[in-house]
């Protein structure tokens, strides 16, 4: 399978209707190709049936110019971003979300993404116990996976607006924490998982809906209770559960 082909299948399944991830148009995933550029899923396209040609290839450059020097117009940023496609005959835009993908590629250094909208994540981001949710863990394997905490960015317009509040407050996530999260929250919007081989974005993306229902159910219930911060450290760094965690990264990079 090659490169291209596993971005293919990572998305399908994000989009199966089974999973609640998506609907219809919802979401889209990304993959970084080179140094210089990246594959995107194009504007319109739906997740659960698409192919190789649902996806367009740009230049990482252009991309990440429009956040450094954000264009007075939409049809400004509009051109810019169709002039940065590889092939300029193609008749497929990128995603509106391009620009955070870019981002995210660079600034996290990852070579996956998958942005979704779960039923089961997004009936938390639109309460006010958001916060909580992003901030605390409430299981081992919440923390192996997603990491010991989440970042949470505020409500913005879809595409560049998004992309420069989710800079901000990445930024500053990754001079409070040191390293770059697995989960992003988008409060009333989805989740973003963080990767470097589809299983892994696969994998974040099952843990964090499993763990936003027990958060609801928990709420229900009575209080949501959450582990020690010293203890989900423990658990993050614990050397058996790094090697599991690199196994996961690894399962799809052996196929």
């Amino acid at each position: 399978m090659n490169a291209l082909d596993s971005l293919v299948e990572m998305t399908r399944i994000l989009g199966d209707p089974q999973n609640d991830y998506v609907v219809i148009g919802e979401g889209n995933t990304s993959m970084r190709l080179n140094a210089e550029s990246f594959a995107v899923k194009a504007s319109g396209q739906q997740m659960r049936n698409i192919d190789a040609d649902g996806f367009v290839s740009v230049y990482l450059e252009p991309i990440l110019g429009l956040l450094d020097h954000p264009p007075s117009t939409l049809s400004e940023q509009k051109s810019i971003t169709e002039a940065a496609r590889l092939d300029q005959n193609s008749a497929r835009s990128p995603s509106i979300e391009v620009s955070f993908h870019a981002m995210l590629l660079h600034e996290c250094g990852v070579k996956y993404i998958g942005h979704t909208h779960p039923t089961a994540i997004n009936q938390v981001l639109c309460t006010e116990h958001a916060a909580a949710f992003a901030r605390q863990r409430r299981f081992p394997d919440e923390v192996v996976l997603c990491g010991p905490q989440s970042l949470l960015a505020p409500y913005a317009d879809p595409g560049l607006p998004l992309a420069l509040i989710m800079r901000h407050h990445l930024r500053r996530f990754l001079q409070r924490v040191g390293e770059a999260p697995k989960l992003i929250l988008l409060q009333n919007h989805g989740m973003i998982a963080l990767g470097d081989s589809p299983s892994e974005i696969l994998n974040i993306t099952a843990m964090a809906v499993k763990a936003a229902k027990i958060f609801a159910g928990a709420l229900q219930l009575g209080k949501a209770i959450h582990l020690p911060d010293e203890e989900v450290q423990h658990l993050y760094k614990r050397p058996d559960e790094i090697y599991r965690r690199q196994l996961f990264v690894e399962d799809s990079k052996t196929h």
